[in-house]
């Protein structure tokens, strides 16, 4: 078998569990990116240079006209959390 069967067989047993409850599940709970940064008491520029995008990109993502993925996203939760952790690491 490929490893791309492997993985896919592995893949519908999760699923088959979390649906069962049983097995670890990862939550991703949706995340409003403005609230995120009026909680961080940042303007949307000083934002855009904190997560290191265009002020223009990072308005699409207020606007939802597109959305964060991959370590932008990741970070944008970890600043939901706790947002001057975030701030004092990278400001």
């Amino acid at each position: 078998m490929t490893t791309f069967g492997t993985d896919l067989i592995q893949s519908l047993n999760e699923a088959i569990a979390h649906a069962k409850g049983q097995g670890p599940a990862i939550v991703h709970y949706a995340l409003e990116v403005k609230k995120v940064r009026e909680k961080s008491n940042l303007t949307q520029k000083d934002m855009a240079a904190l997560m290191g995008v265009s002020l223009s990109g990072y308005r699409k993502w207020e606007q939802d006209v597109r959305k964060p993925r991959g370590p932008a996203l990741t970070l944008l939760r970890v600043m939901d959390k706790n947002p001057q952790a975030v701030i004092e690491a990278l400001g």
